[in-house]
């Protein structure tokens, strides 16, 4: 890992992110592996401690971000664009899985400080930035309540596929993978089902509109 001397300090967190996490499987997620990874990617120290001034909160979320970017960057914007919607958020989970494989001990201590109920926000927002950066990934526009609810689901399938994958000693992670496709078929038939719902109700009557056409009547 390079990082240029004049970085700024969010380039220097997001380059020593991934190194740190190398280190947190034995050192936690502390400063004896900030300072390894600073040493090991030609940082001063006490520069490092200022690009991560939340310990290690702030060093979790920066590998986290890293993680995603890592995740799109691994499946291909042209092979995305190949794909129909269920095969690309499948290729798009699998891909952020495989980028934390190496790492799955790290990742175990970063839920466990995530879980810390004065880190509950922070643990909100990181999934909501997963869920987030995989639909937008995946080519979602949605700017209604559909924008929602399609994060939270997918969160909430994340979450509980990470649960799985921890464990995992399947050859090629078969059972997470098995867990994950069940999963987004239950995604899948949520968002048929709720978009079914919005057509009928389109067709109902409405009371309101019912109201509004003898006050003003088509001419």
């Amino acid at each position: 890992m390079t990082i240029a001397p004049d970085a700024t300090l969010d380039e220097i967190a997001a380059g020593l992110a991934p190194l740190i996490a190398d280190n947190a499987a034995f050192d936690g997620w502390s400063a004896t592996a900030r300072d390894m990874a600073a040493d090991a990617a030609g940082v001063d120290r006490d520069v490092a401690l200022l690009a991560f001034p939340g310990g290690a909160t702030d060093m979790i979320a920066a590998w986290i971000r890293s993680v995603d970017a890592k995740m799109i960057a691994r499946v291909g914007a042209e092979t995305i664009t190949t794909l129909k919607i269920r095969q690309r958020i499948t290729a798009l989970v699998e891909a952020r899985l495989a980028e934390t494989a190496s790492n799955r001990e790290a990742l175990r201590r970063a839920l466990a400080i995530l879980a810390m109920p004065q880190n509950l926000a922070l643990a909100a927002k990181l999934g909501w930035g997963t869920a987030d950066a995989i639909w937008r990934a995946a080519g979602d526009t949605a700017t209604d309540y559909n924008h929602y609810t399609k994060r939270m689901t997918l969160g909430a399938v994340y979450t509980a596929t990470v649960t799985v994958f921890l464990d995992d000693e399947s050859e090629g992670w078969a059972d997470t993978r098995a867990f994950l496709a069940r999963r987004i078929e239950d995604i899948m038939r949520f968002e048929k089902a709720k978009a079914g719902a919005v057509a009928r109700a389109a067709f109902r009557p409405s009371l309101s509109r019912f109201i509004g056409r003898l006050r003003y009547p088509a001419v």
